[in-house]
């Protein structure tokens, strides 16, 4: 496919150590580009919470993965990415890619307001990750050996955040994903026993999956000292966007790059050969 010509005006990533903008950052390094990878602690800075920060961070950029952080889906998101697309075009980016969840009604009116903003756009929009046992909450369960969560039998066709980079620099850098939106899931929906005991056969550990109730689950994550907001956000996605509703697997990796997306198994055997799950 062929690649864009955009005159080496470097790419803005946004969410430099997040799972996938960190991703993104070095597949566009290794390919020769010019990355700016901001975060809050970077330089340039850039903080979703001080405006002031936007304009140096998109200083003669022309292309933006852009990822909110915490989420779509937390109160006042959608006026602070409807601001940054504005600021973004009016500085001269033309081409914005979109992290975006699935499910979620507050990333669609996200999305709504990215396709309104003038910017050529791509919209990545995607399941839960894979890499939340090994990068995320999930990840001291997995290592403790007793992963306590407030679900049942619900599946979900966890996507793996590589497939999800693959295809925000393929937005970025080639021609014929303009103006699209690809749902990124993995291959086929599993359960949240299956997943605990597709890494445990990898990492040859006995690990349990114990159902618990919703208070007690929020109560456990307060205790372990993850932080109010965050604790909000995880709530919602278990309580809301894990009811069934994104059961079904999309054939957006498919669609992006070609190929096939990749499996939960080939995820838990690739993490825990790096022994992340260690104990």
């Amino acid at each position: 496919m062929a690649h864009l010509d955009f005159d080496d005006a470097p790419i803005l990533v946004l969410g430099a150590h997040g799972k996938t903008g960190r991703r993104v950052a070095e597949r566009l390094h290794a390919q020769g580009l010019d990355v700016r990878a901001c975060a809050r602690s970077t330089q340039p800075r850039f903080d979703w919470n001080d405006r002031t920060s936007w304009p140096a961070a998109l200083a003669g950029v022309k292309r933006v993965y852009v990822t909110y952080q915490p989420d779509l889906a937390i109160p006042g998101a959608l006026d602070t990415v409807r601001a940054f697309f504005d600021a973004a075009t009016t500085q001269g980016a033309n081409r914005i890619v979109l992290l975006s969840g699935r499910g979620e009604e507050e990333a669609e009116a996200a999305e709504h307001a990215l396709q309104r903003s003038g910017a050529t756009w791509t919209i990545l929009r995607c399941s839960w990750f894979m890499q939340n046992f090994s990068e995320s909450f999930l990840l001291d369960p997995v290592r403790d050996g007793t992963i306590a969560l407030p679900v049942g039998d619900i599946e979900e066709p966890f996507v793996d955040a590589e497939d999800i980079a693959d295809a925000a620099v393929a937005a970025l850098t080639q021609a014929g994903h303009e103006n699209a939106l690809y749902e990124l899931t993995g291959p086929r929906a599993i359960s949240f026993a299956e997943a605990i005991a597709c890494i445990a056969r990898e990492t040859r550990r006995d690990l349990r999956l114990v159902p618990v109730p919703p208070d007690a689950f929020r109560a456990g994550l307060l205790q372990a000292g993850v932080s109010s907001p965050e604790v909000d956000l995880i709530m919602y996605l278990f309580t809301t966007v894990l009811d069934g509703r994104n059961e079904k697997p999309a054939n957006g990796v498919r669609l992006a790059l070609k190929r096939e997306a990749r499996s939960f198994e080939d995820y838990a055997r690739r993490t825990a050969s790096d022994g992340v799950w260690d104990v």
